[in-house]
């Protein structure tokens, strides 16, 4: 039940910000937390993918601040998401040979946290008067959330 609690959050990180997501799976796996190491989901745990994809997180967080930005909506951006949510959640499941059911509850937790993301960010940027506040504050979230599920998984 954990590991569907988990994958399901992981997912909700996802759909908050895309590459968030496998960055802290990545650090999980890497660090041991994730015993991710007899699957084909491996290269997670390899020395370079958590910084490739740290890197990636970082400039999401950069490219989120322009005002070209595609909404999170859109169908490119959403199945982005719930892509990303569901390869979490199938890392997180691994662990206790479900992922499957790991793969499926992240991407639940995309959708969640793509919707219910793009929901509360308009209201927080609607209480600030202007958007980058609220990108800030849901930025913190889902990195303060990715490293609290990890602390969960270790």
């Amino acid at each position: 039940m954990t590991m569907l609690i988990c994958a399901f959050a992981m997912g909700v990180v996802a759909g908050l910000r895309t590459m968030t997501a496998p960055a802290a799976v990545s650090w999980a796996a890497r660090l041991g937390a994730l015993p991710v190491g007899d699957t084909g989901l491996a290269v997670l745990g390899y020395a370079w993918t958590p910084w490739i994809l740290t890197l990636l997180a970082l400039g999401e967080y950069v490219a989120d601040q322009w005002p070209s930005t595609p909404s999170r909506t859109v169908p490119v951006q959403f199945a982005g998401r719930v892509l990303s949510g569901a390869f979490c959640g199938a890392a997180i499941g691994a662990a206790s040979a479900s992922m499957a059911a790991g793969a499926a509850a992240g991407a639940v937790g995309a959708v969640v946290g793509t919707l219910g993301g793009r929901a509360a960010r308009g209201r927080l940027a609607s209480a600030f008067g202007r958007d980058r506040p609220a990108a800030f504050i849901e930025d913190g979230v889902a990195v303060g959330a990715a490293a609290l599920i990890v602390g969960a998984l270790a």
